[in-house]
């Protein structure tokens, strides 16, 4: 069963390039985009050595908030992308097997169709964000090196501004968490889009949106309640993930900052897994996504196109 995962894990992984291309190609844009924009802001010699002068004079915890907000932002990027590549995979991976008739071909080999419907669930969950993951983790040291050399360039030193200060595995180890906690929070949609895949005929997009866009709005116009827009819109409010601490906002905050060390500034310890598990939100969700799975690998099974 583990070896027919991995391998059918790794096919997902070469078949659909964009898993991985979609990710190196937003670090190169990131990575060309530092470059210019360091080189740009190089023709401005007397503020450039008036920044570099502010910045060699602040102190080590506004160092690491400032290149822990870089590295944040460059993961955020990486996660947009991610998010589109995982919904386009799962609405597109059961659809065109069948549009193209390979689906002939999986039924003839000794593998289930739980075992496939699962690592196309397993592909979305651990592929996708692992690979978005290694190239965002390589974009932050290629980010920073390219800043090092722009420093080096203008006279300063870059171990004291950025490398002394960066705190590379506090923010990793922070978003691989993430990673997985998202994964988790959002798998209901995934298991949606994997049923569409499943059983539409044309349009997966449109037949998966429509139901999740139309059916709480007749629910709020017809009824006095909002139980479909809490439990579909609502999950989609980064707010409402009850992954953060009430510390990650005061990373940021100016007023909190000067009562904190830092080693107080850490994007790890922002997460409160413990909330996180504990919420029942979380856990119906999974439910929710286990019952859509189940659906897709029944439709599968029995769903004739013929």
């Amino acid at each position: 069963m583990i070896a027919h995962q991995l391998a059918l894990m790794k096919r997902e992984f070469w078949e659909h390039r964009s898993i991985w291309v979609t990710p190196i190609a937003i670090g190169i844009v990131i990575s060309v985009a530092t470059l210019t924009g360091q080189m740009s802001i190089s023709a401005y010699g007397g503020e450039v050595d008036l920044g570099i002068a502010a910045l060699s004079n602040t102190d080590e915890m506004h160092r690491r908030i400032a290149i822990m907000a870089m590295m944040g932002a460059v993961t955020g990027v990486f996660a947009v992308g991610a998010a589109i590549v995982m919904i386009f995979y799962s609405l597109d991976t059961l659809y065109s097997e069948r549009k193209d008739k390979s689906i002939l071909f999986w039924r003839s080999l000794p593998l289930t169709d739980a075992e496939q419907v699962v690592s196309k669930l397993l592909t979305i969950a651990l592929v996708i964000p692992a690979a978005a993951l290694a190239i965002t983790f390589l974009t932050h040291l290629v980010v920073m090196t390219i800043s090092s050399l722009w420093l080096m360039a203008e006279g300063a030193n870059p171990w004291h501004l950025i490398w002394s200060s960066a705190p590379l595995f506090d923010v990793w180890a922070a978003n691989i968490l993430f990673a997985l906690a998202m994964t988790l929070w959002f798998s209901p949609f995934f298991g949606w889009f994997l049923f569409v895949s499943a059983y539409t005929n044309r349009s997966p997009l449109l037949m998966s949106m429509m139901p999740i866009i139309v059916l709480p709005l007749i629910e709020m116009l017809l009824l006095p309640t909002e139980l479909l827009a809490s439990a579909v819109w609502g999950r989609l409010r980064l707010d409402n993930v009850p992954i953060f601490g009430i510390e990650f906002k005061q990373i940021f905050d100016e007023d909190d900052v000067l009562q904190m060390s830092s080693q107080d500034v850490s994007m790890f310890a922002a997460l409160d897994l413990g909330r996180f598990f504990a919420s029942p939100s979380m856990w119906a969700g999974l439910v929710v996504c286990g019952l859509l799975v189940a659906a897709a690998i029944y439709v599968r099974r029995f769903k004739d196109d013929s």
